[in-house]
């Protein structure tokens, strides 16, 4: 087993910086958690708490009903993949992987029985007796992982594993560690910048913003229903369309104007905003490029009046830039678009689609 609480953690340098604050997580048994967010937001420095690496100025780590907080790194029984890989240069690959094990004075027997079945795994079986120096990216990254394999932790921490590689093999590593995962049935707590890596990895993703959690959830509730505006904006991509907008009620009809378009709003939805106290005030109004519909102006189509400003060719689709003024928005389209740059354009925001964000606090109102 290997369910982790942390409860209430600060991470604090000379009384000055707050890298992390007030943290508070359950991570359950055999769940992939993934701790996302840009650079400088204490994803990096929460893990290696985790792992005993870093000090906890304050709170309590958790693992197993046992506090860890002055249990020395050794005694975690977790294994840390670091995004250098950190393999000895003078030592082969079955040397690597098998360090910790020597360390211990495990029987040269049960080394080579546990680095056979983890080459195996892992498919690095043929480069056992090269060094690091005749390894590709992806070779190093796996012996990295089988280095922490071998130890049979009781919990794999992976700080930001695959920066250091091409985007196709990325992609390959992703889908081999996620593979892994299913195998190992045991808990994984990763690292990364990368939006996509979370969302196809994680269990349970926790988005970070300077040392704050701003929300924990699934993929598809990030996705669905972010708690804020930075959420909303970190989680896809081309990110969310953020417009401005006002909330009215006029003639028993809730509706929402953004520019001189109007969006009608279901009774419900303006109920909610009429409770708390919306209602003739101005919102943020959220949408994902995908959920824009472009409307046909040659059949006298009704909608938010744009101007197109640039396009991407992506082949299976087309990103769409529209302006207004100073409104800009992006348009997922499928396929190939032969709108040209500087034509006109209609779009509708669909009622059913839009998040409504607080101008002040950027928090979701109808969450």
């Amino acid at each position: 087993m290997a369910a982790i609480e942390l409860k209430h953690v600060f991470k604090k340098y000379d009384d000055k910086v707050t890298a992390v604050n007030d943290f508070n997580l359950t991570i359950e048994d055999k769940e992939f958690v993934v701790f996302v967010g840009p650079s400088g937001c204490g994803k990096s420095t929460t893990l290696r708490m985790i792992a005993g690496l870093e000090e906890i100025s304050s709170g309590e780590l958790w693992m197993d009903g046992q506090i860890m907080n002055q249990v020395k790194p050794n005694k975690r029984n977790v294994a840390m993949v670091f995004q250098n890989y950190a393999l000895y240069p003078h030592m082969t690959v079955f040397e690597n992987i098998a360090y910790s094990m020597k360390l211990k004075h495990i029987t040269k027997k049960e080394m080579q029985k546990r680095v056979s079945k983890v080459a195996k795994i892992l498919d690095i079986e043929t480069i056992l007796d090269r060094k690091p120096k005749e390894l590709s990216g992806g070779q190093k990254q796996r012996v990295a992982i089988g280095r922490a394999m071998v130890r049979n932790p009781r919990v794999f921490l992976m700080d930001e594993p695959l920066s250091n590689l091409d985007a196709k093999l990325r992609n390959k590593m992703r889908a081999e560690i996620h593979h892994l995962y299913q195998m190992l049935k045991t808990t994984f707590i990763y690292v990364t910048h990368d939006q996509t890596e979370a969302m196809t990895l994680g269990t349970k993703i926790v988005v970070m913003k300077d040392g704050i959690v701003q929300q924990v959830a699934s993929a598809e509730e990030l996705y669905r229903n972010p708690a804020n505006v930075f959420v909303a904006q970190f989680i896809g991509s081309p990110q969310m369309n953020l417009l401005h907008g006002k909330i009215f009620y006029r003639d028993k009809k809730y509706f929402l104007m953004v520019h001189d378009h109007r969006i009608d709003l279901p009774k419900e939805k303006g109920e909610k905003l009429e409770q708390k106290d919306y209602i003739g005030k101005k919102v943020f109004v959220g949408v994902r490029p995908e959920d824009v519909e472009i409307l046909d102006m040659s059949r006298g189509g009704d909608g938010l009046k744009m101007n197109v400003e640039a396009q991407e060719l992506l082949g299976a689709q087309t990103n769409l830039f529209l302006k207004r003024k100073n409104t800009h928005i992006a348009v997922v389209v499928k396929g190939r678009s032969d709108r040209a740059i500087g034509s006109e354009c209609a779009i509708c925001l669909d009622a059913d689609k839009i998040h409504l964000f607080d101008i002040d606090t950027e928090k979701n109102i109808l969450k």
